[in-house]
């Protein structure tokens, strides 16, 4: 053992860890915050006998938490990084001849593994903060327990975590033993202080910020979602705070490094520290001084789309298990303050652990990695949850469609070109394009200002970025454009073909849209906004200098589908969209209706997939047509077509036939008629082009052919459009009127009818309305007969004064139907 000048809780039980690795070859360790297994437990592994003069590879699930452990490990040893303890990250590199324990991002182990399965000279691969559950760390577990079963018996796998539920990944790990430390906390008081929901949540921090800086001694942790936050919430906070021994230090992951190291370096005596970080912050890091944590609540996390292929930042309420991680930061070195930005009730709501990304990540890489493992089916593999088929489906078809995979899923050459410059394929692909035509250089630094976040400055235009790229003399971008080159350098050895270099900012847009052809964008009609090809919609603010572009090629968007905001992207041409997108372009007749004009339009137009980029006008002709036309006036009313009068009475007949009857009888109502227009009246209208040039010959016939032959036969005799009355008079009926058939007759021209005239058969008796002789209203019944014996003498009574000339009898069921008055004389 090493001679440690101070003890910690790791070890208490180092002495049955040690036991456990000599043993097995999986083991779990469960340790919280501030125990020391990051930093002491690798450097203890070194002195055990199954070492041997082999490596140790530990895990960080991010470059700020791997440089901080490496430079921790490194100070305890008394040495530099790049000596003992060595570092490899993305944009840094730190390994010398006398490495022992290599602390890497999961990204990185991700590589090593696949171009090195046996892991030679490798004596231990250690998981750290395994409970963030990140992508690459469960992919990493896949293989490297994939590699001890078939190739490394030997090999010792240590899965490490704070808040994990350690019997869960033990039994993954075939009953692993599992070693549990208390730890060491001190006591956090826990303040809820809620947060209203009309405030920006920055104005919020800043309110309790200044409240800590009150009431509380010491330097504070403040936890916000993003950069953006973070950035405005600085700025209010400047604003606010006099007191020049207060430092504001931002800590997000598309800072420079050192201005990360900063952040998180101890205060000088007297001075005080607000840290503004991202969940950044949450594990890993050990930030001296800091003793009051506030805690907004949210994290900003991505979330992929299977059924477009697309991957949007989504802000989110933090889980229980990261909220406790954010309030025991508090109590890492001395006793602590928590503030909570909701109400207390509200944590028993928080889901207990975080989705893992492996639930709801872009698996493109993933299987990309995978298949050049062998593992085309990740169900071959063991995971601790197993990567969605959904999503396993579509990395499979985007693979494909860039040529990395071949029918059977196996891992073309095409596809180890795009895995050998250790880029999300999409942006792989694009810097292998970019080298073919001569402008490797900027493909590359456009992938680089995508996968840094940050780099280059925050415009959406990536052009902007670009340019401010190539001024900044910054290590992180001097580190980038390093990364970049090596990526334009090896995409160039891939080329065969002797190609000019050329750094064109113009044609950003066509390389981004042979990274991101389902989201080439056509501008709609307000500035900003945008439709995909993919379908989804995406904007910008009205102010943006790309809010005005007819097209863009889009690379990042933020938020819900219904509202993505665009992060990335840049402006394009039809021409550009033309030698990308070619091959997918489609042109097709496209006919529409015109509500305004109630007319069609026919046009040819070229598409990539929901956008248009060209269109002529076409002749309207064919059935598709008058289909259309008949659907567009569908949807206008079907009361709007040129309905007769006749016409409108014999739909009415069928219609109170249908409810005598029953179904036997077409339904010809406006809704019946409104469901299925492209049946009855497209037939009967092919050649038109509009509302105005149907007539009423065309609904006549469109009408007659939905009554069958046998029923136009019963419809004239069981609803009739007429009556005959006894006085020879043909007066019609009323098919539409409320109640059923009405019919208005001057109550002399029944005189003499003993029976209540009916339809349908005799099923249905007519409403009749009777009439004086001045055709006002006397009388209405549906029982003739009972009115003739019953209520007649009295109306006769009042009539024949009113109406002292026409006849009046006392037995009307026996008189003589007339339509005259009486002879003068008489």
């Amino acid at each position: 053992m090493f001679g440690w000048k101070f003890a910690l809780p790791i070890d208490e039980v180092s002495g049955a860890l040690h036991a456990a690795l000599a043993a097995s070859s999986r083991v779990v360790l469960v340790a919280p915050p501030g125990a020391g297994k990051t930093t002491r437990v690798p450097l203890e592994m070194l002195r055990q006998e199954w070492v041997e003069d082999r490596k140790i590879i530990v895990l960080e699930p991010r470059r700020l938490a791997a440089r901080a452990a490496a430079l921790r490990m490194a100070q305890t040893l008394g040495e530099e990084v790049g000596e003992t303890v060595g570092l490899r990250v993305r944009l840094q590199s730190r390994i010398g001849p006398r490495t022992r324990i290599e602390i890497v991002t999961e990204g990185v182990f991700a590589r090593m593994i696949l171009d090195d399965p046996a892991l030679d000279g490798i004596a231990a691969v250690v998981f750290d903060e395994f409970h963030e559950r990140s992508l690459d760390a469960d992919m990493g577990l896949a293989l490297a327990l994939d590699a001890q079963a078939g190739l490394r018996e030997d090999l010792r796998i240590l899965v490490m975590s704070a808040t994990l539920d350690g019997a869960r990944v033990a039994a993954l790990l075939d009953d692993a033993p599992v070693i549990q430390s208390e730890g060491r906390a001190f006591p956090v008081v826990t303040h809820y202080v809620g947060r209203d929901p009309r405030a920006r949540i920055e104005d919020e921090i800043v309110r309790v910020v200044m409240q800590a800086l009150r009431g509380e001694v010491g330097s504070l942790l403040v936890f916000l979602p993003g950069q953006g936050e973070i950035v405005r919430t600085a700025e209010r906070l400047r604003e606010r705070i006099t007191d020049a021994s207060v430092d504001i230090a931002p800590l997000f992951g598309a800072m420079d490094r050192r201005a990360q190291d900063l952040a998180i370096e101890p205060t000088t005596s007297g001075r005080r520290k607000i840290v503004l970080a991202t969940s950044i912050a949450e594990t890993s890091l050990t930030i001296e001084g800091v003793r009051i944590v506030i805690d907004s609540g949210l994290a900003r996390v991505p979330r992929y789309e299977p059924d477009i292929g697309l991957t949007r930042l989504e802000t989110v309420r933090v889980s229980r298990a990261a909220a406790d991680q954010r309030r025991g930061r508090a109590g890492r070195t001395e006793p602590g303050v928590c503030y909570r930005l909701w109400e207390e009730a509200a944590t028993g709501a928080l889901q207990p652990y975080a989705t893992p990304e492996i639930l709801a990540a872009d698996l493109s890489s993933m299987m990309l990695d995978l298949a050049e493992w062998g593992a085309r089916d990740p169900a071959s593999l063991r995971w601790l949850d197993p990567p969605p088929q959904a999503a396993v489906n579509e990395a499979r078809n985007l693979l494909r469609s860039l040529g990395a995979l071949d029918a059977e899923g196996a891992i073309t050459e095409g596809g180890r070109a795009i895995r050998s410059l250790a880029l999300p394929p999409r942006l792989a692909r694009m810097v292998v394009e970019a080298a073919r035509v001569g402008e490797a250089d900027l493909g590359a630094d456009i992938a680089a200002v995508i996968v840094e976040r940050g780099l280059g400055g925050d415009s959406l235009d990536v052009s902007a970025r670009i340019e401010r790229l190539t001024r900044d003399r910054s290590a992180r971008a001097q580190d980038a454009r390093r990364l970049a080159r090596g990526w334009a350098d090896k995409a160039r050895s891939l080329s065969q073909t002797k190609v000019r270099e050329d750094y064109d900012l113009d044609r950003i847009g066509a390389l981004l849209a042979t990274a991101f052809p389902d989201r080439i964008a056509k501008a709609r009609g307000k500035p900003g906004e945008f439709l995909m090809a993919n379908g989804r919609g995406a904007s910008c603010e009205a102010h943006d200098v790309l809010a005005k572009a007819p097209y863009l090629a889009i690379a990042e968007v933020s938020g819900r589908a219904a509202a993505a905001r665009i992060l990335a992207a840049a402006p394009l041409t039809v021409q550009d969209i033309e030698s990308v997108a070619g091959a997918a372009i489609e042109t097709a007749d496209e006919t529409s209706f015109d509500r305004a004009s109630a007319s069609l339009r026919l046009r040819r137009v070229r598409r990539l997939g929901a956008i248009a980029l060209g269109e002529q006008p076409r002749p309207v002709i064919g059935p598709d047509a008058a289909r259309a036309l008949a659907v567009g006036i569908a949807g206008l009313g079907i009361e709007r077509l040129p309905w007769s009068k006749a016409q409108k009475q014999w739909r009415d007949r069928v219609l109170f036939l249908r409810r005598a009857e029953g179904d036997i009888w077409p339904d010809l109502s406006d809704a019946g008629l409104a469901a299925d227009p492209a049946t009855w009246l497209a037939p009967f209208i092919e050649g038109r082009s509009s509302l105005a040039d149907i007539s009423a010959d065309d609904l006549d016939a469109a009408l007659k052919a939905l009554v069958p032959w046998d029923l136009a036969r019963k419809l004239d005799a069981e609803a009739p459009t007429h009556f005959e009355a006894p006085t020879g008079s043909r007066v019609a009926v009323d098919y539409d009127a409320e109640g059923g058939p009405v019919l208005a007759i001057r109550v002399q021209e029944l005189f003499g009818l003993s029976q209540h005239p009916a339809l349908a058969g005799g099923r249905v008796p007519l409403t009749l309305h009777l009439l004086s002789p001045a055709h006002r209203p006397i009388q209405i019944t549906r029982d003739l007969p009972g009115f003739w014996k019953g209520s007649w003498s009295a109306v006769k009574s009042e009539m024949k004064g009113r109406y002292p000339r026409h006849v009046w009898p006392d037995d009307p069921a026996s008189a003589t139907a007339t339509a005259r008055a009486k002879p003068r004389g008489t």
